[in-house]
């Protein structure tokens, strides 16, 4: 009984631990097309061709998968550029929910959204937009 009470407390303690650092993926890209668009959009594009359109920040169109800092001929803070970040889902909601934790020193005005839905929704508008 010993060792059934100590597989089922580790397996809860496995579960609990991953969906902690993991996003919710479920998000909604209808509704983080306007999250995206009330906030993302006053620094960055989601444009597949940003020479069109130059903002603050990089475009984000292409952004999972790719290394942090790499988009050409956008000045990056020697932070972000240092970074060995390759986003993802994962990373987007870990920068998402405080971008200055997640990579000190870099030049992200935005504070964070604390809300794990609104990060999801948003993440699944930029994977779709991305397409």
């Amino acid at each position: 009984m010993a060792k059934l009470s100590l597989i089922f407390g580790l397996a809860a303690t496995l579960a609990l631990a991953w969906s902690a650092g993991t996003p919710a993926r479920a998000g909604d890209a209808a509704a983080g097309q306007k999250d995206f668009k009330k906030i993302c959009s006053k620094c960055h594009t989601i444009a597949a061709n940003p020479a069109k359109k130059k903002k603050q920040g990089p475009s984000l169109h292409g952004v999972i998968g790719r290394k942090a800092g790499s988009v050409p001929g956008f000045r990056y803070s020697k932070a972000m550029k240092a970074s060995d970040v390759v986003w993802s889902a994962e990373t987007l909601d870990a920068w998402l929910t405080k971008p200055r934790k997640f990579i000190p020193k870099s030049r992200m005005p935005f504070g964070g959204w604390k809300k794990a839905a609104r990060r999801a929704n948003v993440i699944a508008y930029i994977e779709q937009a991305s397409k």
